[in-house]
């Protein structure tokens, strides 16, 4: 053996520094992975071919290992890290030849890119990539960061470190609605930290804490970590789970697990709201506790403008909280009585399919002791007593047409037990409630006639709701009657809004905060997957970068401005009514809310068209679009050249090989350990597009393929990936601040400031590996 080393460790190596040197070489990384991949082979296969490299296999022709066979053991889980003791074989890397190899990686290569790349199905969530960075772009260069900064720090500012605060809590901000580390990075690295310098913040909190906050549109939802994470997790996930079924001796993961083994990126960006969202707060504790101890270096400073109308204390706590913690609470109240709630009359057709035992229990014995070792004896006994009671009472309880007189007894049911006041206008009347509230406490000696009658709109239209429409009244009739009382509604909300956009505080940050509403609200509440989601927040990214850009110039945005209650509209409309004009009896007042609905995506559309207009006229949408193209075919580029990369691992046994020594550990967790701290420390060196695309689906298999949840593991993934942006000395933040920062900010500097950002994250992690609830109990809520 060559230097004492196993061929495939060899192998390995020789990948690892080929790779390494490919990427120091400034080539571009994309080309720069390929190139890697067919060098290392090339390489390999010389080596190979003179006899150098020797790989030390089991013998399975030996007697030991046909009585390891015969003692019960599984022949996947036999490996020499297992059992170093059997007899070894010496065989060469490729035991078929490198020309054998190569052939294979040229036909599984193209397959792949079928697979994963053209038409696979990954090929649509892959397209939220696109969208999501088209949107951060767009929002990047609307200088929605610039107020941002201003308003945070105007608020913060008199705090000790505020400016440090108010950088993270921009940085969170613009996380959720851009989610670009670069663009985010330089923005804040331009604009706050000359402020923060002149101000006498120390260098190191400043760039540190600009680098760190930068970051965090890599956890914080909508995320493109976790969006390339959770394609692969998936695959991984379900394949992993599934080997694992096999070796307990079951036959599907589902009947192991008792559950469908599938993670998708939606449920991932559940999961990662509460972590993104902890590190955050980490970095602002950071930066209050650094400046309370050293107040010379983080002074508190207090910036001219903005200052607003002045509001008493106990107004601020009558309209900012009193007022709407009534509403929410009033309304989650009348809920519990019953006052609020459903008003659907909608009936199945087919009753429901009885309720199966929560675990399957017509299993072989090994498949039913490696479910008691998983689940518990006391979970085994509770479904083998629920599979008990389904027999006796004859089996499984199938689905069956219900009859007319069964249908309508349901019907009249539920018209019985249905709520006076409806959920939908419960929920306008408290978001119409909420506006008004908060416009009077932004300006408390305004007019306050046109709010009440704003108010009286809102207790006229709940009057209505209860004495005139009932849970079988039509959608139109509830249009009809419901015009006068929200039109006096919408008369008081027009004034209030002119009163909010006084607030610099509202008028900054509502435009994107809606935005930001209508993005992850669509992902976390499950109504549609990322990808649509991500079109939307795009094309609302383009709509509102027109909107500032014509105020800029001091023309009217009405058009804008039409089309987004244009859009609202619409899917008020889409709720309200039955749009579908394609079966046999279609009602008039079908075809009239079709038709308005209509009017109003054109008009959408219109507003759409025009934002493009204005912005591809001030310059901004031609390099966006050019930019978006750039880092998106940086993206799958990236994912065909690693691809490749991979397929040159897997031909001389090196996936195989990592996977046989993580799998060596019988406790998962030390393997889990081992493969954090091997991305940490690759962190330092590879960006978070190779580790993801070259390292996760190596050593994917061993994680995913133990009792973790699949959510967990992914999210400790994204943050640990999070922080190879900090790490020095190739984290691409430090690169971005080094480009932007003054002359008078070292390097030093910035690799000092951001070391205790990198213990953060290090601590981030250790709080989200003691205390898994974090990443699940959004996902667990949301679920149910």
């Amino acid at each position: 053996m060559l230097f004492g080393l196993d061929g495939v460790e060899i192998g390995l190596i020789i990948v690892f520094l080929t790779l390494f040197s490919a990427i120091l070489s400034g080539f571009p990384v994309a080309f720069a992975i390929g190139g890697a991949g067919i060098i290392s082979f090339g390489i390999i296969a010389a080596l190979d071919s003179a006899g150098l490299l020797i790989h030390q296999a089991i013998d399975t022709g030996s007697e030991a290992y046909n009585a390891l066979l015969a003692s019960g053991a599984n022949e996947k889980a036999i490996s020499i890290f297992r059992y170093p003791e059997l007899p070894r074989v010496e065989v060469p890397v490729f035991p078929q030849g490198w020309e054998t190899a190569m052939d294979r990686n040229v036909s599984f290569i193209v397959n792949r890119i079928n697979e994963r790349v053209i038409a696979g199905q990954s090929i649509e969530t892959l397209l939220a990539v696109l969208m999501f960075v088209l949107m951060g772009i767009v929002l990047e260069r609307s200088k929605i960061a610039n107020d941002l900064l201003t308003t945070m720090a105007r608020v913060f500012g008199p705090l000790p470190g505020g400016l440090a605060v108010s950088i993270v809590v921009v940085g969170a901000f613009l996380a959720a609605s851009t989610g670009i580390v670069g663009a985010t990075v330089v923005t804040m690295g331009l604009l706050a930290l000359p402020t923060m310098l002149r101000n006498n913040y120390a260098p190191e909190l400043a760039t540190g804490v600009i680098a760190a906050s930068g970051t965090l549109g890599q956890i914080i939802p909508p995320s493109i970590v976790i969006v390339l994470l959770g394609t692969l997790a998936g695959d991984l996930y379900s394949a992993a789970q599934e080997d694992r079924a096999q070796l307990a001796g079951c036959s599907d993961a589902l009947t192991f697990l008792g559950e469908p083994a599938v993670v998708s990126v939606g449920t991932l960006f559940q999961a990662a709201l509460l972590p993104g969202i902890l590190l955050a707060l980490l970095y602002a504790l950071y930066a209050f506790g650094y400046a309370m101890l050293n107040p010379s270096k983080a002074p508190a400073v207090t910036l001219d403008g903005g200052e607003g109308e002045p509001v008493t204390r106990g107004e601020a706590f009558t309209w900012y909280l009193g007022v709407p913690i009534a509403l929410i609470a009033g309304t989650i109240l009348l809920a519990e009585v019953g006052m609020v709630g459903s008003q659907s009359v909608k009936v199945d057709s087919f009753s429901e399919t009885g309720d199966a035992a929560s675990l399957r229990t017509n299993v072989s014995d090994q498949c039913k002791a490696s479910m008691i070792d998983l689940h518990g004896q006391a979970a085994w006994d509770r479904a083998v007593a629920e599979q008990a009671e389904i027999d006796a009472q004859g089996g499984a309880q199938q689905s069956t047409r219900l009859s007319d007189d069964r249908i309508a007894e349901l019907q009249a049911e539920k018209i019985a037990n249905a709520a006076p006041i409806g959920t939908g206008i419960a929920t306008l009347a408290v978001i119409f409630g909420l506006i008004l509230a908060v416009a009077r406490g932004v300006s408390p000696s305004s007019n306050p006639l046109p709010l009440q009658i704003g108010a009286v709109g809102i207790i006229l239209g709940l009057v209505v709701d209860i004495l005139l429409i009932g849970p079988t009244s039509s959608a139109m009739l509830t249009v009809v009657l419901m015009v006068l009382p929200w039109a006096i509604t919408i008369y008081g909300c027009v004034y209030a809004m002119k009163l909010l956009s006084r607030n610099e505080l509202l008028r900054v940050v509502f435009p994107p905060l809606v935005l930001i509403v209508a993005v992850l609200g669509s992902i976390l509440g499950g109504i549609t997957n990322p990808t649509p989601a991500a079109a939307l927040g795009a094309a609302g990214a383009i709509m509102l970068a027109a909107y500032r850009k014509l105020s800029e110039e001091d023309r009217s945005p009405r058009i804008i401005i039409w089309s987004t209650l244009a859009v609202i509209l619409m899917i008020l409309t889409g709720v309200n009514f039955d749009l579908r004009i394609n079966v046999e009896e279609v009602s008039g007042a079908t075809w009239l809310a079709f038709l308005f609905a209509y009017a109003c995506w054109l008009y959408a559309f219109f507003g759409l068209l025009f934002s493009c207009w204005v912005l591809f006229r001030s310059g901004v949408l031609t390099p966006a679009v050019r930019e978006t193209a750039k880092v998106t075919s940086m993206v799958f580029t990236i994912l065909v050249a690693s691809q490749l990369l991979n397929l040159v691992v897997i031909s001389f046994g090196g996936e195989e090989y990592i996977q046989d020594f993580l799998r060596s550990y019988d406790d998962p967790r030390t393997a889990f350990i081992i493969v954090m701290i091997i991305l940490f420390i690759l962190g330092f060196v590879l960006d978070f597009l190779e580790i993801i695309y070259i390292v996760i689906p190596i050593v994917g298999p061993v994680i995913y393929g133990a009792h973790f949840d699949p959510k967990w593991v992914t999210i400790m993934i994204a943050v640990n990936l999070q922080t190879s942006f900090l790490t020095p000395p190739f984290g691409f933040a430090l690169f971005y601040l080094r480009g932007v920062a003054p002359k008078e900010v070292t390097t030093g500097h910035i690799y000092r400031g951001v070391i205790p950002f990198v213990l953060i994250q290090v601590v981030g992690l250790a709080i989200l590996a003691l205390f898994p609830g974090i990443v699940t109990i959004v996902p667990a809520i949301l679920g149910h």
